[in-house]
């Protein structure tokens, strides 16, 4: 068993098989997803997981070069977009890049365009 990080398997598969410029979403529980897109739903209920538990858990495991979000992300979602670029584009255009990601994580959040692309850097 694990000490510590990401305990959901599927999610934890998932993020070892990014490479550098590898694409995935963190998404609240209403975007559109796909079929072709792979999905590791985590969302129980409305609000659980929140967005922000979702993004900080992945964060701590995962090198982001680039985040892109919509132009109508909340600010309080804003904030915890830790990453060294940040490219903003219309909510359609989000949508329409999430059927390149390599996966999204669904969460049970609520909040209006609480979602984020990110694309995966490298440790060294």
């Amino acid at each position: 068993m694990r000490k510590a990080g990401i305990l959901n398997a599927e999610l934890a598969a998932a993020i070892n098989r990014l490479g550098h410029s590898d694409t995935f979403a963190v998404a609240d529980c209403g975007l559109p997803i796909p079929d072709e897109v792979e999905v590791i739903d985590l969302a129980l209920i409305f609000g659980v997981p929140s967005f922000e538990s979702v993004v900080r858990a992945v964060l701590a495991e995962v090198v982001v070069q680039e985040a892109t979000i919509a132009d109508t992300t909340p600010d309080a979602v804003r904030t915890l977009i830790a990453a060294p670029a940040v490219q903003e584009v219309s909510h359609e255009k989000l949508k329409a890049r999430i059927a390149d990601v390599k996966f999204v994580i669904r969460t049970g959040e609520t909040t209006p365009f609480a979602n984020v692309i990110f694309t995966s850097g490298v440790a060294f």
